[in-house]
């Protein structure tokens, strides 16, 4: 099954996709999230190389990406006080979106980068681990949230 032109995300509160909706402008996605420097996960100092951000992104009421805000709030050295800082930031930013409410959306692919790492809805090729899949399935991944859509396009997500 194709991807579609707009993939549906669902609002789910208390959990990864509780800062989703929309505003007087289209809809939004925030979050905290982290990212980890290819190979930097197996030093021993990978703590120093987790970063964490709050990152709100906007789209039109057609789902087109029409900005970001990406705003570094430390490393897991400290990554209590790292997380609170990014979320303090994003409340900050989701309280300046008039008309703001959390609901479902439904968003066109799209990417940045930031300090060399991807930030967006990107097409991905998934491969089921199953030997008795037909053929591997069309997948888009939320980054670096790590969410991951599939067939049947329903708003779900795997983490």
């Amino acid at each position: 099954m194709a991807i579609p032109d707009r993939v549906p995300i669902s609002y789910v509160p208390d959990y990864r996709t509780r800062f989703i909706g929309r505003y007087d402008e289209g809809e939004f996605f925030g979050s905290v999230t982290a990212t980890l420097a290819d190979g930097s996960g197996a030093e021993d100092d990978w703590y120093r190389h987790k970063r964490w951000y709050a990152v709100l992104h906007r789209f039109d009421a057609d789902g087109r990406h029409t900005g970001s805000d990406v705003w570094f709030a430390g490393t897991s050295e400290d990554e209590q006080a790292s997380v609170d800082r990014a979320e303090a930031r994003l409340v900050e930013w989701l309280d300046r979106l008039p008309g703001r409410v959390f609901a479902d959306i439904s968003i066109r692919l799209f990417q940045i980068e930031v300090d060399g790492q991807v930030f967006g809805l990107v097409e991905d090729f998934y491969e089921g681990d199953d030997e008795d899949d037909e053929a591997a399935e069309d997948h888009v991944e939320f980054l670096p949230d790590n969410l991951g859509f599939d067939p049947p396009w329903d708003g779900c997500y795997d983490t």
